[in-house]
């Protein structure tokens, strides 16, 4: 079923809408979620909690394609349930390592002083200024939270190639939040 069939499904409040899109992106619901949660019960949890969201949501959104939305809703939700479980000293190691890899562009220097906005600002602005190799790459590394070895698989780069190339990206990064005043001294 087409993406616009089923948010017209929503739009109706006919319960095939959950059905569909279950049917149509539950394997890449349940693979965003496991690579947060590294647990397939969890990631089981995410996903449902997922459509169970874009019901609360569509209408009033209208979100063409559906995947991006699906996909947003589901890594909100999983970051959500592993903070909860962090608590418990549970969690996934992509999530773990992803953020230790970033932290050396947020971290050390001081906290940033920006508010959230701002800060959110000055990263599609960093992300719209990169080579669109460069930035597919971070994505895929920080959001999506794909491995190294997946990444390059993806694109016919070695592993290697990939750590360097988000290695270098990582310090792009650290040096532009620097220079506009992200970090106290």
């Amino acid at each position: 079923m087409e993406d616009k069939e089923i948010l017209a499904l929503y739009w109706r409040r006919d319960e095939d809408a959950v059905a569909e899109s279950a049917k149509k992106y539950g394997h890449y619901l349940s693979t965003i979620a496991v690579r947060i949660l590294a647990s397939r019960e969890d990631a089981e949890e995410a996903e449902n909690d997922s459509y169970l969201k874009a019901w609360n949501t569509i209408p009033p959104q209208k979100p063409l394609p559906l995947a991006p939305y699906l996909g947003m809703l589901c890594r909100q939700i999983a970051i959500d349930l592993r903070r909860g479980r962090e608590r418990q000293k549970r969690g996934g190691r992509e999530y773990s390592l992803s953020l230790e890899e970033l932290a050396e562009c947020v971290a050390g220097g001081g906290e940033p002083s920006a508010d959230l906005i701002a800060l959110t600002d000055a990263l599609n602005r960093f992300l719209g200024a990169l080579p669109k190799r460069s930035r597919v790459v971070f994505l895929q590394r920080y959001f999506w939270l794909l491995t190294a070895k997946e990444i390059a698989e993806l694109h016919g780069f070695t592993e290697g190639q990939v750590k360097m190339l988000n290695q270098r990206t990582r310090q792009r990064l650290r040096r532009q939040l620097e220079e506009e005043g992200f970090f106290d001294e």
